[in-house]
């Protein structure tokens, strides 16, 4: 079954259905990383204080605690569940793409790479492995930028009338 460039012979219902879902979708994933970047000056060392508290930094301005296993375990497991569903969905109207292959593997696959990086990262650091906030940092960059550079060539191909 051929699938590269299927995304131009959809009816036009089918058309507005993508765009509705990946706007909708796209609001609900970047005010997220909007909330992220709110609670951890987008920087390691907010990352560590947001999951180890901050409790000896005696200049702090908002006192944080350490998160309990309960709340690590419940960030990590409904986020790892909920984005899965969301990369997935995403990389399966990414299939009906007219785009290089090696480029659509790269962006289907890579988000779920940084999703277990990001999200172990984050179970890792609250164990007190302290360096794996760089690793949070840079999955959860590459995590976004695969997202968008997929969601803009979904957008664009969409709103393209190119019958291929």
């Amino acid at each position: 079954m051929v699938l590269k460039g299927l995304i131009y012979k959809f009816p036009k219902e089918i058309k507005l259905l993508i765009i509705a879902f990946v706007c909708t979708l796209s609001i609900g994933f970047y005010s997220g990383i909007s909330f992220v970047r709110s609670t951890t000056n987008a920087n390691p060392n907010g990352i560590e204080q947001r999951y180890l508290g901050n409790e000896d930094d005696e200049n702090a301005t908002k006192m944080m605690f350490k998160k309990s296993e309960g709340e690590i375990m419940t960030t990590v497991h409904s986020h790892i569940l909920s984005l899965s569903v969301v990369f997935f969905m995403i990389s399966l109207i990414l299939s009906t793409t007219d785009i290089p292959h090696k480029l659509k593997l790269f962006l289907m696959i890579e988000p779920f790479l940084s999703l277990v990086f990001t999200f172990g990262g984050i179970y890792f650091l609250w164990k007190e492995i302290h360096w794996m906030k760089y690793i949070i940092m840079f999955s959860g960059f590459f995590m976004t930028a695969s997202y968008t550079a997929s969601v803009f060539i979904i957008l664009k191909q969409a709103f393209s009338s190119n019958n291929k």
